[in-house]
């Protein structure tokens, strides 16, 4: 009976410790939108991200503005990388923002995983969409 009162305790302690997460159904939806346009062009995926947009990829330099963002995924696209899946996980409301967790998987033309990883983005609204702010990610593979 001790051993059942302290396990129940405890997993009454962990549970308090645990803060829910919320996500942002409009973010839920401009991803869902963004993965269906995924590598139909790299036009087409600058208009995401805000004009004042900047990318952070893994081992590169920080990459401002929609002529360079559409720049990177043109190089994105070349090296066979077709479509991107999108797990939000939380999102959290910071002032004129919402701040995006969630983790990644790129795929080539053939369906096979190119890159799974996590990532945060941060969202404004430009006119009455939520564009991407800043995005950075990094990869969960181990280094070849």
């Amino acid at each position: 009976m001790k051993t059942r009162s302290i396990t129940f305790l405890l997993l009454v302690f962990i549970s308090a410790q645990t803060i829910a997460q919320t996500v942002d159904p409009a973010i839920v939806a401009a991803n869902k939108t963004f993965m269906q346009a995924f590598g139909q062009g790299a036009t087409t995926m600058g208009t995401f991200y805000a004009t004042d947009a900047q990318l952070f990829p893994p081992n590169g330099a920080v990459i401002t503005g929609n002529t360079a963002i559409e720049s990177f995924f043109k190089g994105a696209f070349e090296s066979g990388i077709k479509k991107s899946t999108l797990e939000t996980t939380s999102t959290e409301k910071a002032g004129d923002r919402i701040i995006e967790t969630g983790q990644y998987t790129l795929a080539g033309a053939d369906g096979n995983t190119m890159d799974t990883g996590k990532y945060i983005v941060v969202w404004k609204k430009e006119g009455s969409n939520w564009k991407l702010y800043r995005d950075i990610w990094n990869t969960s593979q181990a280094a070849k």
